[in-house]
């Protein structure tokens, strides 16, 4: 971690117990579980008689200033375990002293799943004698720090909001109320922080889905299963045929499976046994058990095994645009971000170990390729496995060790040098090239990921006949280029504010009428004919309505050109498009066809 991000890293864990101790002077039963840095700021779990109100956290918030204007030091103390469990037991933080025994009776194995902040461990030592509490004014918690050197010392700051977690992520164990701020070293970072918010807030894919007529749920279909519009369903058939178009350079071959699959093929693939509570399954009346696919790959590997392959065929590559299903927990379901069906542009590549390289290149060359049409860049992480945790992988160190070196020296021949290794990053089947983007707001996302399975085709035994008749092991690539198509919307939607680029937009062009002369509505008429026998997207607005308010309805739906016929254009033949503000001014009058020429180009060359 760099100086300046541990210096901030300090202040935000410092103001958690600024918080904390704030709260207890409010609630002086409150209860404290856990109270991390996060992105941005921070928060505490706490247990509370009543529910935290907006009002309650402006309370808070004074006592935080209080405590600030104090400037108390930080202490830190050490204890033996057993000491720190009798104070803690004594104080009745029931929280705090769970986390103490299971550290007494497991070790830091236990450790591992939890934030080992909260109990002040140094390393990662089996045997755990001694843990660290930290100190300001009357307020004592359980912590490995650091801090920064008195409550004075730390940034402007401001609490956000309030939710539910249950202690330890258990839905088994009580709900606490998480309290969550955010802060940052100077006031103005900490405007412009909610400046963003609020123009998220503007372009949040939720409000614009609904404003721009993309998608819908309805609670008879269920939660988490989102319905496309024709308009929406534009934009997912866009998005696919680009990626095809980009993978049409290196000859993959198109696919299709079903949606269901027996017990058998994900015991086989390793999936049951690690996502077995994230499945639906379905039993049949004859009490066979089946699962709705969560994944693609297994499937696709019997098309693959379905005869003997010779090295000359190698490699093969497999493409679906296909859904998958999980059963995600309906509190975690928001929008198209999380949800229960989930349209990957799938693709899968069976190759030899020697052939690992290229091919790579070429799933990279197609995510770049993507991405740059929307003007974004990406960096790159290589997402490993964690040495000190294999049995989480299926497979091999030697065998991890291996494929995490054919990635980085992928990376390193493209040329990127300041690439992060993520440990522990990797999915439990295969390391992966993490291809990182960053929207118009400056937030990350994950673009797009290259994984690198040698576990998969060990399962299912997947084999080559090799140059000297004999059979040879192989590797198997995946790699889907937006991630899913609706978490692309969500970001796309966001990036773009609705505002899509031509090419993308569900209505291109709309035509709208002076008035209802018979002239002018078969001038219309004709010109609307003309642009969608070309290919072109084009609604008309041929109501009563003003002109004004026809011009205004558009703007709404964010049309890229809008185009008014009145006698005039019956006259001359010409057309005066009006443009979205976002494409600039279009000067003067066009004749019809080279307007129709321009749109067409702007939209074959993706502008």
């Amino acid at each position: 971690m760099k100086d300046q991000d541990q210096k901030l890293h300090a202040m935000r864990h410092s103001l958690a117990h600024i918080m904390a101790s704030a709260i207890q002077e409010l609630w002086p039963d409150a209860k404290f579980g856990v109270g991390p840095v996060i992105e941005n700021g921070f928060y505490y779990d706490v247990e509370l008689p009543q529910p935290v109100t907006p009002a309650d956290l402006k309370k808070i918030e004074k006592g935080m200033r209080k405590v600030v204007n104090q400037d108390q030091p930080f202490e830190r103390i050490e204890l033996p375990l057993s000491e720190a469990i009798a104070k803690f037991k004594k104080s009745a933080q029931v929280y705090k002293v769970s986390l103490l025994e299971d550290l007494k009776q497991h070790g830091t194995t236990v450790a591992k799943d939890i934030d080992r902040e909260q109990l002040g461990l140094e390393n990662s030592d089996d045997k755990v004698t001694t843990v660290s509490l930290y100190k300001h004014g009357n307020f004592e918690d359980l912590c490995r720090g650091p801090h920064v050197a008195s409550t004075g010392k730390t940034g402007p700051f401001k609490l956000t909001k309030v939710s539910g977690a249950y202690w330890r992520g258990d839905d088994k164990n009580p709900q606490l109320q998480r309290v969550y701020g955010v802060a940052f070293e100077t006031q103005a970072e900490l405007d412009d922080y909610f400046n963003m918010l609020a123009e998220a807030e503007r372009r949040d894919h939720r409000k614009l889905g609904q404003d721009l007529d993309l998608f819908v749920f309805s609670d008879l279909v269920g939660a988490g299963l989102p319905l496309f519009t024709p308009r929406g369903t534009i934009i997912r058939n866009c998005l696919d045929d680009f990626v095809q178009e980009l993978r049409g350079k290196y000859s993959f071959d198109p696919v299709s499976i079903p949606h269901i699959t027996k017990k058998d093929l994900y015991e086989t693939s390793g999936h049951w046994n690690k996502f077995k509570d994230e499945l639906f399954k379905i039993k049949s009346r004859e009490g066979h058990e089946f699962a709705l696919k969560p994944m693609n790959c297994p499937h696709h590997i019997q098309i693959f095994d379905s005869r003997p392959r010779s090295y000359r065929e190698l490699p093969i590559r497999y493409r679906e645009t296909t859904m998958v299903y999980r059963d995600e927990q309906s509190g975690e379901l928001s929008g198209l971000s999380r949800v229960r069906s989930i349209t990957q542009d799938d693709a899968h590549i069976f190759c030899r170990s020697s052939q690992v390289k290229d091919e790579i290149l070429k799933a990279w060359d197609v995510v770049t390729n993507f991405y740059k049409a929307f003007g974004i860049d990406l960096k790159v992480m290589l997402s490993t496995h964690d040495p000190d945790k294999m049995e989480a992988y299926v497979g091999s160190t030697e065998q991890w060790d291996k494929a995490v070196g054919q990635l980085r020296e992928v990376i390193e021949e493209k040329g990127v040098s300041d690439y992060v290794v993520g440990v522990g990053e990797a999915a439990f089947y295969a390391p992966k090239i993490d291809l990182i983007g960053k929207d118009v707001l400056g937030r990350e996302f994950q673009a797009s990921t290259i994984q690198l399975d040698f576990v998969q085709p060990k399962n299912f035994g997947l084999t080559c006949t090799n140059e000297n008749s004999e059979l040879e092991d192989i590797v198997m690539l995946h790699c889907a280029v937006s991630g899913s198509l609706e978490r692309m919307m969500v970001l796309l939607i966001e990036h773009f504010a609705g505002a899509f680029p031509i090419w993308l937009a569900p209505e291109q062009i709309r035509i709208m009428s002076l008035n209802d002369s018979p002239e002018i509505l078969d001038f219309a008429g004709l010109l609307t004919e003309n642009m969608r026998d070309l290919g072109l997207r084009v609604e008309t607005d041929f109501s009563n309505e003003s002109v004004g308010k026809k011009i205004r309805n558009a703007e709404l739906y964010k049309v890229p050109y809008s185009i008014v016929i009145g006698p005039e254009e019956v006259k001359s033949n010409r057309i005066k498009p009006r443009a979205r503000k976002d494409l600039g001014d279009l000067d003067g009058a066009f004749i019809t066809g080279d307007f129709i020429n321009e749109v067409r180009n702007r939209i074959e060359n993706r502008v």
